[in-house]
């Protein structure tokens, strides 16, 4: 009976320590509290983890409170974070209305109640799974990468393919490139490994290949890719990049194209061909359109230099290299390619554009534009630009970019939101989501939560080309190693793909 009682008397001072009270004194700020993340004034999805956050300005206590109406829950502590089923409950109550967020901040017994702000809930839900490139971007541990998802509806994280199952010493190093899927499916999904056991890796409901673009005609690095819509057909930019190190310039690392040309490939053949070869240009960053009639691109006109020096060639390529956004029809009966048009001319304006993402609906081109340059993540002047294709008109999106990076976009399945990654705050790279509506509108950007909220500002490594899926990938890392030390299959050049019969 005495252990019993012992158990109750415990049992309710741990319930006393967790009651959590609004102070009943206190002053008030005009002033919104600083938090880290910043969540102040977003829209986010219905169906979004709880966005936790912590207080960054001096504080011996916080108190939250998240109300909507009649309903409303406390934080107390350093770190506020509502549990799943509490924050489900209340943004389902708040579903396209706002939930009001109150910081109280208590120093020296004293309490300060902040500028209330609100947390927009958008009845457009997002999908329920992001995967990403998990790497650091130290070139001296380049090896420490990995392609890993996380569940959007809560924290749950787990690893794809780790780089490190196929990298057992460095003189057997491997690097990994970015995962694509089709159409958002977690079932057909593909990225390329370089240097050990290098190789395309395929997965196509569930069943998994290895593919060895190498060909005496075609260069075999896929390092860019886009699956067609609904055709058994990827294209690739093939683009070995070399590293240029500047003691001078702010931005330190200059990453760039040794070579650059697109081929298509036929999943189901093995057969692969080139797009439009031509010597004097680079070909990157290729983009089925939604309706799988159109392909966009980036290509920049590279000087040969007079002296037909190799080296020469290669550092005439490290600066002031200007890409430019270009789209070729597509006929999906005969999968023939038609002319070259322009797009997007990012030299005219004495720029680069990169990287386009075309919305599900075919309205809006999102792209990335810097000074220079193919590989925006190195750029710190980065930044996100829309065009209206219906009127051609394109500007920088003010509300998504800030000071530093932003770059390696996409857009959801419902085209109700984007993800990117940004430099800002730390230097590494971090997704942000933000709600687009129909009229191409962006609402401040939020970063991806976490269950502790100091996770990202500890973290050393960047998440690169983010992705949305509509579901988890169930393919294990063991078996992604394993098919990768294989062989592989071999593919056949082709002077033109034809379609499946």
């Amino acid at each position: 009976m005495k252990i019993n009682n012992a158990i109750v008397i415990v049992f309710v001072s741990l319930l006393m320590a967790c009651r959590v009270n609004v102070p009943q004194e206190y002053t008030e700020s005009a002033d919104y509290p600083q938090i880290y993340p910043d969540y102040i004034n977003v829209t986010v999805p219905v169906n979004i983890a709880p966005l936790s956050f912590e207080i960054v300005q001096d504080a011996e206590d916080m108190l939250v409170r998240y109300s909507y109406s009649n309903e409303e829950f406390l934080c107390g502590g350093m770190k506020a974070q509502l549990g799943i089923d509490d924050w489900k409950s209340l943004v389902q109550h708040a579903n396209g209305m706002a939930i009001k967020v109150e910081v109280y901040v208590e120093n020296n017994g004293k309490w300060t109640k902040h500028q209330p702000f609100n947390i927009y809930v958008s009845p457009d839900s997002i999908d329920s799974y992001l995967s990403y490139r998990y790497i650091s971007l130290s070139d001296e541990s380049y090896e420490e990468q990995s392609i890993k998802q996380r569940c959007l509806e809560n924290y749950d994280e787990s690893v794809i393919f780790n780089n490190v199952l196929n990298s057992t010493t460095k003189k057997s190093g491997q690097c990994i490139n970015c995962q694509y899927y089709q159409q958002y499916n977690p079932e057909r999904m593909q990225f390329y490994a370089c240097q050990n056991n290098g190789g395309l890796v395929i997965v196509y409901d569930g069943k998994m290949r290895k593919i060895n673009l190498n060909n005496d005609i075609v260069f075999p690095a896929g390092i860019y890719s886009t699956w067609h819509p609904w055709l058994p057909l990827i294209v690739y930019s093939t683009n070995p990049t070399l590293l240029d190190f500047d003691a001078i310039d702010s931005d330190k690392i200059e990453e760039f194209d040794a070579v650059g040309d697109l081929i298509a490939f036929d999943v189901e053949k093995n057969e692969v061909t080139n797009i439009g070869k031509d010597d004097e240009k680079f070909g990157a960053f290729p983009l089925w359109a939604p309706d799988g009639k159109t392909l966009y691109y980036c290509s920049a006109h590279i000087e040969q230099p007079d002296s037909g020096n190799k080296e020469d060639g290669k550092k005439s390529r490290t600066k002031g290299v200007k890409y430019n956004i270009y789209k070729k029809s597509f006929n999906p009966d005969t999968w023939q390619f038609g002319p070259q048009e322009i797009v997007f001319d990012g030299a005219e304006m004495n720029s680069s554009a990169t990287l386009p993402r075309i919305s599900p609906d075919g309205c809006y081109m999102l792209f990335t534009m810097a000074k220079s340059g193919a590989y925006h993540t190195l750029n710190s002047d980065a930044d996100l630009w829309m065009m209206d294709l219906q009127t051609g008109e394109a500007h920088a999106k003010l509300a998504l970019n800030s000071d530093d990076a932003e770059s390696c976009h996409a857009w959801s399945s419902n085209g109700r939101w984007i993800v990117f990654s940004s430099s800002r705050d730390n230097g590494r790279f971090r997704p942000f989501i933000a709600h687009v509506d129909r009229d191409g509108k962006c609402s401040r950007p939020f970063e991806l939560p976490s269950a502790d909220a100091d996770y990202h500002r500890q973290l050393t490594f960047s998440y690169i080309n983010p992705e949305f899926t509509k579901g988890h990938v169930a393919i294990k890392p063991q078996q992604l190693d394993d098919i990768l030390k294989t062989k592989g299959e071999a593919v056949k050049y082709v002077p033109q793909l034809h379609p499946n019969k």
